[in-house]
């Protein structure tokens, strides 16, 4: 039942019928993804957030080092104060759940390590319909305050927040042809 909400826009993301007969899940999944700015007032299922966080734990990182934590908000006053700390973010407090990813600061490469949690959280929940939308944290001033107001040990740094929910209004930006952002073998050549 959830899927059924984003699956009539996947047939925009194809140019020919018979590429349908060779669809594939996961780039189908990562076609329909949008930022979500709106959400309804429906919760999310705590067993959803459990595997979401679990998709995250999985992600790739250097060396295996895994320098990450995650939290997941789901108390309104919370969100409240998160969103009123944020320049950008003031959605995140109409979100039935925030996912906050913190890295440990004497990694290395936390912040690509981290990057790439937050898109499998993203992914994930695409995967069940739920929207959501990258709020960056990383050299934000609000960084260490949402830190501390989340209780997270000051070895880590705020790397993102996630506002997730299903979606109440979608605005679909146009996005830039893939001939002019890619090139094969080295750029200019025909």
């Amino acid at each position: 039942m959830v899927a059924q909400e984003w699956l009539p826009g996947l047939l925009t993301f194809f140019k020919r019928k018979d590429q349908l007969d060779f669809m594939n899940l996961g780039t189908t999944i990562i076609k329909c993804r949008h930022s979500v700015r709106k959400f309804k007032d429906t919760k999310i299922e705590e067993w959803i957030v459990r595997d979401v966080l679990e998709c995250a734990r999985l992600a790739p990182t250097a060396m295996n080092v895994q320098p990450w934590l995650f939290g997941a908000i789901t108390d309104p006053e919370l969100k409240r104060k998160i969103a009123d700390l944020t320049d950008n973010g003031k959605f995140i407090a109409g979100a039935p759940v925030c996912f906050a990813i913190f890295g440990q600061k004497s990694a290395k490469y936390y912040l690509e390590d981290c990057c790439a949690a937050t898109e499998n959280i993203i992914l994930a929940l695409q995967s069940y319909g739920i929207g959501s939308c990258w709020v960056a944290g990383e050299k934000k001033d609000y960084a260490e305050p949402v830190r501390k107001l989340l209780k997270v040990p000051e070895t880590y740094a705020l790397v993102s927040i996630l506002p997730a929910g299903f979606a109440a209004d979608i605005t679909l930006p146009e996005k830039k042809d893939i001939c002019d952002i890619t090139f094969l073998d080295t750029y200019g050549d025909e």
